[in-house]
């Protein structure tokens, strides 16, 4: 059995001020840093894949303060395109932010990413990191990713039909995965998840406190 900590970064400035930061590579804030660091800590984990991005970097050092942290550079949260950096009062009048809140935020993103194509890139760079764990013989590792990756990865290998936006967590939660290898190798789906944190509001979709 491979147990999983897939966990979503601590708070940034973007998360205070409800800003679409996805490609933005905001640091953890000093409250981002003080909760996760009020958090359980898991010393025993010796490995973590890490999104590329400051704040999923720095969660995974303070949660993880004795692992080797392995960037993977596809587990990045969404490109939020012309969106980017921007909230959605900033927006109330941007005609093609409206149409793409009108259609569920799933359409792609202006000169950026949709959900289709993003949940597909961050499913696919996280099934590397179960295959890559697997064959190095590891029984506990850590994932240190966004909102949105945990979204796409739960959707993809959970076996729910629960939809997208019922995954979502606040920062610093996630869920603690076990997979069977193989289940895994056969069909590619978790052995169990258990939630851990404080789980995000259902209307995820409408929301833009999402990196």
């Amino acid at each position: 059995m491979l147990s999983i900590i897939l966990l979503r970064h601590g708070k940034t400035q973007g998360n205070l001020e409800n800003r679409y930061n996805g490609r933005t590579d905001d640091p953890l804030c000093a409250e981002g840093i003080a909760q996760a660091e009020l958090e359980a800590h898991y010393p025993e984990i010796s490995l973590v894949y890490a999104s590329p991005m400051r704040r999923a970097q720095q969660t995974a050092s303070i949660f993880f303060p004795n692992a080797r942290i392995e960037t993977v550079e596809d587990l990045r949260e969404m490109d939020f395109g012309d969106f980017e950096g921007r909230t959605a009062a900033d927006m109330e009048h941007d005609e093609a932010y409206r149409a793409w809140v009108a259609g569920g935020c799933v359409d792609v993103c202006p000169n950026g990413e949709g959900i289709p194509g993003f949940a597909r890139r961050a499913a696919a760079a996280f099934s590397g990191c179960v295959a890559d764990a697997i064959a190095r013989g590891e029984s506990r590792i850590g994932v240190a990713v966004h909102g949105g990756v945990i979204m796409a990865v739960m959707t993809a290998f959970s076996g729910s039909d629960e939809p997208y936006n019922a995954w979502y967590v606040q920062n610093c939660g996630g869920y603690e995965i076990t997979i069977d290898e193989t289940l895994w190798n056969t069909k590619q789906r978790f052995a169990a998840s258990v939630l851990f944190g404080e789980q995000g509001e259902d209307d995820y979709s409408l929301s833009n406190n999402v990196e």
